[in-house]
């Protein structure tokens, strides 16, 4: 890690840089992982620039998030949470990272290395690999068990691999064989030895490994039943070119950047256009199950645009016009909704939806990602 000297710039003598002498090199995307507190700003700005390519990185703060991990004035933006971003309309990329809450994975590319591809025609997509999220799954459990397994080496924490049944539950719920285990029901299993992780299931059982039970083992021969989970488990998972891509740039996973497609309880859009009465609900603050602050809809009016649109008595609010409203308080939500004029896009999940994706430990920022 070099220190940056606004004066002096890198500090590392033996660095140096190389004059590209045919014109065609073209440098690697670099990925960064920015995770910020409520106060604090990403520390750079996105800009749109007339006569030039891409989403450009500018104003990037000295000393500021965005610097201290590595971005640089002139980078284009390619990815936001591993969706590429090149062709997007300006606008909604903004919006894809002010969505993001508190954390956002960014793949950028340096300027001249941008501008060169451009030049050559190279689809910049396939620079980047196709899928780097890892997957949230909820399995349910039928006759036969979850449909998974679980092993790993002896002595080593934190590692441990699934099996997948053919057809079962666990790979109905989009669990791909050879996953690693990240998280079970919310919690990480990183720290966990075999042991600490046999703590949460049952002692051995009939089935033996490979049956497809949710068994854990330390080895092969020592099958145990999953405890605490009932007919129901919620796992993160990674494939090994996930993990591997992660641990080869230093960055963690973590279940804010998942893939949340395979899970229960849809988030819904709701687009208003204000009537006469106006929209027709009430927006009140509350405590969520988890216990932080939420804001909620309720007093939704017959027959105005809120009932309309879709809204539920209890529904709880993620985002206004794409941005995520983890953060703000009561008064903030409401003075945002009414800087929209007539018309708003609203972001919610109803309590059901709401009460499992808070057990699982997800932030508001993750429905909100447009």
């Amino acid at each position: 890690k070099f220190e940056f000297n606004p004066k002096d710039g890198i500090d590392n003598p033996a660095l140096s840089l190389a004059e590209d002498t045919d014109g065609e090199s073209v440098g690697e995307p670099r990925f960064y992982l920015l995770s910020k507190d409520s106060e604090e700003t990403f520390g750079f700005c996105l800009h749109e620039e007339l006569g030039c390519w891409g989403h450009v990185i500018r104003q990037v703060e000295l000393g500021g998030l965005a610097q201290r991990r590595g971005l640089q004035d002139g980078d284009r933006l390619l990815q936001v949470n591993g969706q590429f971003v090149d062709h997007m309309d300006h606008h909604r990329v903004v919006q894809k990272i002010k969505a993001s809450g508190n954390q956002v994975l960014l793949t950028v590319l340096d300027g001249d290395s941008y501008e060169a591809a451009k030049a050559l025609g190279r689809d910049l997509s396939q620079m980047l690999p196709a899928d780097i999220r890892p997957r949230l799954c909820h399995i349910t459990r039928d006759k036969s068990g979850f449909g998974f397994s679980v092993s790993g080496p002896e002595g080593v924490k934190g590692t441990f691999q699934l099996s997948v049944r053919q057809d079962g539950p666990a790979e109905r719920a989009g669990v791909l064989p050879g996953s690693w285990l990240l998280e079970l029901n919310g919690a990480s299993v990183r720290s966990y030895s075999h042991a600490q992780l046999a703590r949460k299931v049952r002692a051995p059982s009939a089935g033996g490994w490979g049956t497809g039970d949710g068994n854990v083992t330390e080895h092969p021969a020592f099958p145990i039943q999953l405890k605490q989970s009932g007919s129901k488990v919620t796992l993160l998972v990674a494939s090994s070119a996930v993990e591997e891509f992660y641990r080869l740039r230093g960055l963690r996973i973590m279940s804010s950047l998942a893939d949340t497609s395979w899970l229960p309880f849809k988030v819904r859009e709701l687009h208003m256009v204000k009537g006469p009465a106006g929209y027709g609900f009430l927006l009140k603050e509350d405590d969520c199950s988890s216990g932080a602050t939420g804001q909620f809809l309720w007093d939704v009016d017959a027959g105005l645009p809120a009932e309309q649109a879709g809204m539920k008595e209890g529904d709880r609010l993620l985002a206004v016009n794409g941005e995520s409203i983890e953060g703000l308080d009561h008064q903030q939500t409401v003075l945002r909704i009414r800087a929209c004029d007539d018309q708003v896009k609203l972001l919610v999940i109803d309590p059901a939806g709401d009460e499992f994706y808070q057990s699982v430990g997800f932030g508001d920022s993750v429905w909100s990602r447009p």
